[in-house]
């Protein structure tokens, strides 16, 4: 109990911590000394941030279901502790029982401590005999555990089952009605129609397993035949594989709510309201563009109101203009000038090193004269 409440606990901060420290170590290994990392809030960084962050919560996600699994197996069975298979009959689980009585009986240990040892786990073997070697209690002890040996008042397969539906009411009713307040609160609006399918298969398998007189054909035909054939895994009884798929279940649902972040498309109403802004600025910019264009053509008109019927004037206004740009936009540039005093240097012979100063200051005494 205590290990599942931990288990459910870490998931409040581990993932969060681990991403933080892989992603770390992840840029100290693919990124050289001295380059500059990718910092929180750019594109990049979000985007590794997120893989991640996936990876690990579908890792722990893996590894929550292995640790339940391990749990299971520490407890053991009554097929385990009596070491004989799931399809055992009556007579062969009685044989063993005799052996292994003969071997662990209290009376044969030599020491106090010993003793109640031994007296423990012979109460186990003859607690697991009892359970294996009556039909009704075996078919109970399979579906729903050791815990069948502490009710009272049943003596059928009905009363086990109308108990063991009793107790499972609990918890289905009430996370029932915690989905659907989280639901309507808001807080399960990302994939909330798997939680709810995934929920209604969970319940229907359980009953399937529960009801049915044989063992369900994933566990017959799928689970057990790969873990006895490639592993050294027990069989899984339907009472473990419901165990299995209950943590399995609610620590997915727990993966989900990491992950909606992840995959929820993103609220677009600001991202709507900048475009609009952007276009509102791109208007009015083009207007100025436009006004600054035609108050520009109305104060030229002005200039050459005078020039008016004068075609000379003009012709001669034009050269002036022309002559202007050229001496302020192409010789005042640093290597055209650099240019054309390395000609005039060449062209005058016992001319200076650097013809650029003599060229610049005869360019400015021409250009006052003029």
């Amino acid at each position: 109990m205590s290990s599942s409440i931990l288990s459910y606990a870490g998931w409040t901060f581990l993932p969060n911590l681990v991403t933080g420290w892989i992603q770390s170590i992840y840029y100290g290994i693919t990124i050289r000394a001295g380059d500059p990392k990718p910092q929180p809030g750019t594109p990049r960084y979000t985007k590794h941030r997120r893989r991640i962050h996936i990876a690990v919560i579908a890792i722990y996600l893996l590894y929550t279901i292995y640790e339940a699994d391990y749990w299971l197996r520490q407890e053991g069975s009554f097929y385990q502790d009596l070491d004989l298979p799931v399809d055992v009959d009556e007579k062969k689980i009685k044989a063993r029982f005799r052996r292994l009585a003969a071997i662990y009986h209290p009376d044969k240990a030599v020491n106090p401590e010993e003793h109640a040892n031994a007296e423990t786990y012979f109460v186990r073997l003859k607690s697991a005999q009892d359970t294996l070697t009556d039909a009704t209690k075996r078919f109970a002890y399979e579906r729903f555990g050791p815990d069948v040996l502490k009710w009272q008042h049943v003596s059928s397969i009905r009363d086990y089952i109308l108990v063991g539906a009793q107790n499972a009411a609990p918890l289905y009713g009430g996370s029932v009605v915690v989905m659907v307040i989280l639901s309507l609160l808001g807080y399960l609006q990302w994939g909330r129609y798997w939680r709810y399918l995934i929920f209604a298969c969970l319940a229907l398998v359980e009953y399937h397993t529960l009801t049915r007189p044989h063992w369900s054909p994933v566990l017959t035909k799928v689970l057990n035949p790969l873990l006895t054939t490639f592993t050294s895994h027990p069989p899984i009884l339907p009472f473990q594989f419901l165990a299995l798929a209950h943590k399995a279940t609610f620590t997915f649902f727990i993966a989900l709510g990491q992950l909606s972040p992840l995959f929820a498309p993103q609220d677009r109403p600001a991202t709507s309201l900048s475009s609009g802004f952007d276009e509102q600025q791109l208007q009015r910019l083009e207007q100025l563009a436009q006004s600054t264009d035609i108050e520009t053509g109305r104060l030229l008109a002005l200039e050459m109101a005078p020039l008016l019927g004068d075609e000379a004037g003009q012709n001669d206004m034009k050269v002036r203009v022309r002559e202007w740009l050229v001496q302020n936009t192409i010789r005042a540039d640093p290597e055209v000038r650099d240019a054309m005093g390395k000609a005039m240097q060449k062209r005058r012979v016992g001319a200076p090193v650097g013809a650029r100063q003599p060229i610049a200051n005869r360019e400015s005494s021409e250009h006052r004269g003029s």
